[in-house]
């Protein structure tokens, strides 16, 4: 029985050339123009270059807002892999690859706000000061009730572009981006909108942004997780992760930044907080470190 349970496990692992072609279908971005897919699209193709399984990646047809393809992904349709923000609920729907792709930064959050607003001017000196105004987050979203825990009162949106407009008309007084997504969205943003993040100021709390499949994918899941560990024991994946938010995180001075901590209730228990190689923490850790 033992040498039966260990065969199984090599070829599992092995993942032989002469297997068929992996047909690996993700979410088509949101929006024409949307960069935010890039970076997870080519880990997940570094990842699978790293394992011996032949493969095809292409986006889903249609452009598909997060909550949208989650469904589908849930319900096996059309796409068999997501990149999100973990939670509870979400590793109990679909099965997650336990290597935060972002190394943590998805819970690094700028505070996008529009420039002639009351609150880009106002000093914020303390976090009593901070939960007196409104910040927006989408209405399914972990982070929701992330920020409500903590004292938030949160207006919802229905996506990430609307969440843009009610700030831009100022019902509302924040929108809370990530650093990894925060230059590319202000950057895609019509010239004269006026929107800006508030400088030197950031809410953080302990997440993870993973890979997931279908609960039903068991092997696909195996491959992914197979391939990122690869990819980070040969350095490939920080060299793609420097690639893409290397200057970024130099951008955004971080270090010198007025970071309000927040716990974050929603993560589960088995995430891997203390694997070090899996976190990139840009007050403590210096870049040099991920060479």
């Amino acid at each position: 029985m033992f040498r039966y349970v260990l065969l199984v496990s090599i070829i599992i692992v092995s993942f032989p050339l002469y297997a068929a072609t992996w047909h690996i279908t993700y979410p088509k971005a949101e929006f024409e123009g949307d960069k935010r897919a890039d970076y997870p699209r080519d880990l997940l193709e570094l990842a699978l270059s790293k394992t011996n399984v032949r493969y095809v990646i292409t986006p889903s047809e249609g452009y598909l807002r997060q909550s949208k393809a989650i469904r589908k992904l849930k319900e096996n349709i059309e796409i068999n892999v997501v990149w999100s923000m973990t939670d509870r609920q979400r590793e109990a729907e679909m099965t997650p690859i336990r290597v935060p792709i972002a190394k943590g930064l998805i819970g690094w959050r700028m505070l996008v706000t529009p420039k002639n607003s009351a609150f880009y001017r106002q000093e914020i000196t303390n976090f009593v000061d901070l939960l007196s105004f409104i910040p927006v987050q989408g209405i399914d979203w972990p982070d929701t009730k992330v920020l409500q825990a903590s004292g938030f009162n949160v207006a919802t949106s229905q996506d990430m572009l609307e969440g843009y407009e009610l700030v831009k008309r100022n019902e509302v007084d924040f929108f809370p981006r990530s650093v990894i997504e925060v230059l590319q969205e202000l950057a895609a943003e019509q010239q004269g909108s006026g929107l800006a993040f508030k400088p030197k100021l950031v809410i953080r709390y302990p997440s993870a942004m993973y890979f997931f499949v279908n609960k039903r994918n068991k092997t696909l899941a195996k491959v992914i997780e197979t391939g990122l560990n690869r990819a980070i024991d040969d350095g490939s994946f920080d060299e793609l992760f420097l690639k893409y938010h290397g200057e970024m995180i130099k951008h955004f001075d971080l270090e010198q930044a007025r970071v309000f901590q927040i716990e974050n209730p929603l993560l589960p228990f088995q995430t891997p907080i203390f694997d070090e190689r899996l976190w990139y923490d840009p007050v403590s850790n210096t870049l040099d470190t991920l060479k």
